[in-house]
């Protein structure tokens, strides 16, 4: 094979540079500057800056008018968007939660994001001999669930306000129905990276569950276990958190999602928080 040298060397290392821009700023999940480009790249801010005014004038990347730092472009997003929705999430997500299945022996379950509750897409039934799980199809609710509630802490601003300024239906004593309860339930979601839902949907089930993310850091789906609670306890096992949301990492890995999983908390260190 030839050798690459001069120009066309140059070439190469310019397309290599923009590359590794782009994925540090999806990485980071927020703006950057210049600055801490160039620091984490090991490279000049005035060779940083010439790239990222290529990739913003292609619309790769997005300028901020305030603080001028920089974040993902429309034109990236559109590209996320197009192999997300040329990516069967289903088939994705099942080998990973058959892995989850076999790890831990319970149902295991994928849900979507919909305007009106998390709908149970698909699932892997788990190994006991009497089976307990959630029927594919069925719309939980977003207050009443593990599911649910991964959707409202992770996921749209405006969704979190419309349902908290809903009423809240009562299904168990057990159930959220305040929403003030429910605003601090979220925020230690948001902490322990997954949420569990002892007895609020149904008395003697329990369910743990964590956010998937697409290429565009969106929240899209949740993967998550059910069990009766004699076997999915509350506060859930340490390897029941562990591998839950290992699963989830897995499956937004295989969308593209670069993000870092922030590391999952145990329910008692992220309670006294």
């Amino acid at each position: 094979m030839p050798k690459v040298t001069g120009k066309s060397e140059e070439g190469v290392q310019a397309v290599v540079l923009a590359l590794q821009i782009i994925e540090r700023v999806v990485e980071e999940g927020r703006p950057v500057g210049v600055t801490a480009l160039a620091q984490a790249l090991g490279t000049t801010k005035s060779r940083i800056h010439r790239h990222l005014q290529t990739l913003v004038g292609r619309g790769y990347l997005a300028q901020q008018t305030e603080t001028e730092r920089y974040q993902v472009g429309p034109r990236l997003v559109g590209l996320a968007r197009m192999v997300g929705d040329n990516l069967d999430l289903v088939d994705i997500a099942t080998p990973v939660l058959r892995d989850l299945r076999d790890a831990l022996g319970h149902y295991s379950v994928l849900s979507l994001v919909e305007e009106d509750g998390i709908r149970v897409q698909t699932a892997i039934n788990g190994r006991s001999l009497v089976e307990i799980g959630v029927r594919r199809g069925s719309l939980l609710p977003f207050h009443a669930s593990a599911q649910g509630k991964v959707a409202l802490a992770y996921g749209d601003e405006i969704l979190r306000r419309r349902i908290l300024r809903s009423r809240l239906d009562m299904l168990t004593p057990h159930t959220i129905v305040s929403p003030a309860a429910l605003e601090q339930e979220l925020e230690l979601i948001r902490r322990q990276g997954w949420a569990g839902g002892p007895n609020e949907s149904l008395l003697g089930l329990n369910a743990l569950a964590a956010p998937v993310f697409d290429a565009t850091g969106t929240l899209v789906a949740t993967v998550g276990i059910v069990d009766s609670i004699q076997f999915l306890p509350d506060p859930p096992s340490d390897d029941q958190v562990r591998e839950t949301t290992r699963a989830a990492a897995a499956v937004s890995a295989l969308l593209g999602h670069r993000g870092a999983p922030a590391m999952p908390r145990p329910a008692a260190e992220a309670a006294g928080a």
